[in-house]
């Protein structure tokens, strides 16, 4: 799958709020080295430096183009190309973030276990993962994925991980933990522009289908999308957009 940098931070805000709570319920006082796990073009990154300044950061991504982006921030962080369902800490970590990155990979039950067993004596697995996926922005893409031309393009294209209900994590993490905090989220976002939940959408979960059409099909399923989007997303009065959007939160304490 293709990630544009430009794209993803147009909502840089919007999308640094989760980052920020879920970094506030991170007891550590001064960790050494911190993992930041699918740091894309930074911005956790960015979160993670100015909350422990002394810290080691370690940014690691499989996307060339986020990796990139994210040395342009000029941070004191590593920045490491690498599969994060074959990563492995070095030694044992203190802290590992993964901050709307782990929704992207299957096999939660075996994912969320292996990272927690990376942790030393005390060590933090801070995760914070979309979990919208039956709200109407991902369910039009479904619905436009099936409706034209494009269809038996659109089978394999790869899609988010649906993630599971809080119970489910506490079921693969409580044996593996010694203390366990998650909650959920649902924020509202106010978003100006035109038709802006497809802007949205482009920098994320919408970019495996746009990656498997080219050309008049891609306009076509996207223009497709976009009437969907705006039936579900009426404007408000004053212009303006609102997207909810549920988020889980994960702080595993070794």
């Amino acid at each position: 799958m293709s990630w544009n940098p430009d794209q993803y931070g147009r909502f840089a805000d919007e999308r640094s709020c989760p980052a920020r709570a879920l970094l506030a319920r991170v007891s550590l006082e001064a960790p050494r080295v911190v993992y930041d796990l699918g740091c894309g073009a930074g911005e956790a990154t960015a979160l993670i430096a100015a909350r422990w300044p002394a810290a080691k950061v370690v940014g690691i991504d499989n996307s060339p183009a986020m990796l990139a982006r994210a040395r342009e921030l000029d941070l004191a962080a590593d920045r490491v190309e690498a599969d994060v369902t074959r990563w492995r800490a070095p030694q044992p970590a203190e802290l590992v973030v993964a901050n709307a990155s782990l929704q992207w990979l299957d096999d939660h039950e075996t994912l969320f276990p292996r990272l927690a067993a990376m942790l030393g004596p005390g060590g933090v697995l801070a995760v914070q993962m979309p979990r919208n996926f039956a709200a109407p922005s991902h369910r039009c893409m479904e619905e436009a994925a099936s409706a034209g031309t494009w269809r038996d393009r659109l089978v394999s294209a790869p899609r988010l991980a649906p993630v599971a209900a809080p119970e489910a994590y506490y079921d693969i993490l409580s044996a593996h933990v010694g203390r366990l905090d998650i909650w959920e989220a649902e924020y509202v976002h106010v978003l100006g522009g035109e038709n802006p939940v497809v802007e949205w959408a482009g920098g994320t979960g919408l970019r495996p289908y746009l990656d498997a059409l080219e050309g008049d099909e891609r306009a076509a399923f996207l223009a497709d999308y976009a009437a969907r989007i705006a039936r579900a997303y009426p404007r408000r009065g004053d212009g303006r957009t609102l997207l909810s959007f549920r988020r889980l939160f994960i702080v595993a304490v070794r």
